[in-house]
Formats: C-alpha cells, structure tokens, sequence
C-alpha cells in the first residue's frame, strides 16, 4: 500500500527528494513516516508528520537537512534531503500509522504499514 520512489545515486552535498505514494484508498490521510537502514545497522527513525500536515518530527541525527511534507490531494509524502552526507546511505522505507492515530512518532513499532524502500547512495 505504501511505493516508494526517487532513490539514487548522488554525491556528497547534492540534493534529492523521495515521494512515497499512498495506494488503495484504505488509509486516508494517515501519520506518515521514513525510516532508513544503513549498510550493516538497524532501521533508525528520519522523519515523521501528521494525516493533516500540521506538525512534523525529525530525528535529531537530521540536523534541518531534510523536511517532510505531503500532498494529500496525491495521497503522497515526500522527504528532500538536502547537503546530503555518505553517511546517509540507506534504503529509505516510508510507514504508516494505522487510522485511528493523529500524532507523530519516531517509534517504529507505532507504524503498522510499511513500503519495500528505496535506495539512497551518496558518495564521497
């Protein structure tokens, strides 16, 4: 229910922004999140934002590089990630609330939907 799209492959201090589309219908305007996983490393919690766009939460780690931000007209959440670092190399996932829940979370067990991610590889 949840596609992923706009990896790659950059260099260090490029930009790129990440869509992740919302299908099906079943999920209406839900908390929306990333969620990356290094080479090697656990999943760690990026970003996070409301079904209404209101509020937003980022990992501390994200030092204002990247903002989070949907368009519920395209059922769709995007993350631009700006000076990017090689150190941000993942795969990328975007995850869902399930309805019922209105707030933010960087708890990956708060997320019950989960795309197939898609890879960001930024080099030195």
């Amino acid at each position: 229910q949840l596609l992923e799209s706009g990896g790659g492959l950059v260099q260090a201090g490029d930009s790129l922004t990440l869509s992740c589309e919302v299908l099906g219908g079943a999920l209406r305007d839900p908390v929306l999140g990333w969620v990356r996983q290094a080479p090697g490393k656990e999943r760690t919690f990026v970003a996070s934002i409301m079904g209404s766009g209101y509020d937003s939460q980022y990992a501390d780690t994200i030092e204002g590089r990247f903002t989070i931000s949907r368009d519920n007209g395209k059922n769709t959440v995007y993350l631009q990630m700006s000076d990017l670092k090689p150190e941000d190399t993942a795969v990328y996932y975007c995850a869902a609330r399930s309805p019922g829940y209105y707030f933010t979370s960087d708890y990956q067990g708060d997320y019950e939907y989960w795309g197939q991610g898609t890879q960001v590889t930024v080099s030195s």
